[in-house]
């Protein structure tokens, strides 16, 4: 049962859910502060199963490309079945809903749209140049608006600017990500994808044309806006997170070996965790929590 449990977990890939968490919490004290203890909680749980069912639901179409990438994923393994993975989206899936209706109504369309477009993703999106990246990208981000609306009605000048540092963060992500898959994507999907199109190389500099935009929005929020400004609390996480970033996008345009993808796929969401949990430090001190 022990086995089966964790395989789940990490079928539904339960350590990105614990970053949402984190940019949800972070932007609701960015935009106003923490709601009431129970609608604090209740804030935590759409995000939190709707992502682990959009993990569900990407392995379930993706088993034939995942076996070809030699994946240690739990459908690959076999540790959970085809059926496991499906049921268990649909569940996940239902229960996010359901309890983003006792949050608000603003909650509840984010969520119900993201469910709906997540399933679209695995499904057919996935497949079409850049729109399936573009939108992974934006799942980074829909946490921090998430988060706004749950505490305010108006998305402020520094939720806009930590979003555009994710969003360019987790399209250069997914550029090396498909760099990374593409021997499986093109030949298991028939993808014709970024790297399909341009080859590795051109898409190596895009990935880190992105990263340098993302590092520089998130230098220039030192020092014009709360809670940011003059924060070294949010300077010091940001500025690691930065070179860890720096290292992976320029490591992308050289090393093409196996051992390089794997450690770059952990520093690169290592950096993006810090630099979530800078967002919230500084948030913290600046309302003195």
């Amino acid at each position: 049962m022990g086995g089966k449990f964790a395989a789940v977990l990490k079928l539904t890939r339960i350590e990105h859910s614990l970053m949402l968490a984190i940019a949800v919490v972070a932007a609701e004290l960015i935009a106003g502060g923490l709601p009431v203890p129970y609608k604090f909680l209740l804030a935590l749980v759409p995000p939190i199963l709707i992502s682990m069912a959009s993990f569900a639901v990407n392995d379930y179409y993706d088993i034939e490309t995942d076996m070809l990438n030699k994946k240690r994923r739990p459908l690959v393994e076999g540790t959970l079945s085809m059926d496991d993975a499906r049921n268990i989206a649909i569940v996940l899936f239902v229960v996010g809903i359901a309890a983003s209706i006792l949050v608000n109504l603003y909650a509840f369309a984010i969520a119900l749209v993201f469910a709906a477009l997540a399933w679209l993703y695995s499904y057919r999106l996935k497949e079409m140049l850049l729109i399936g990246n573009i939108y992974i990208a934006f799942t980074m981000v829909i946490p921090f608006i998430y988060g706004d609306f749950v505490v305010s009605r108006t998305i402020p000048a520094n939720i806009v600017l930590v979003s555009f540092v994710i969003f360019l963060s987790g399209l250069a992500r997914e550029v090396h990500g498909m760099i990374r898959d593409a021997k499986g994507d093109i030949k298991a999907r028939h993808a014709k994808n970024l790297v399909y199109r341009i080859g590795i190389m051109r898409s190596a500099v895009i990935a880190l044309v992105l990263y340098a935009e993302a590092i520089a929005i998130s230098l220039f929020m030192f020092f014009l806006f709360l809670p940011f400004a003059y924060n070294i609390v949010y300077l010091v996480p940001v500025a690691v997170s930065d070179c860890a970033l720096l290292y992976v996008a320029i490591g992308h345009l050289y090393r093409r070996e196996a051992s390089f993808y794997s450690l770059s796929r952990g520093v690169s969401l290592g950096a993006m965790g810090l630099a979530l949990i800078a967002y919230l430090a500084a948030a913290l001190v600046y309302v003195g929590i």
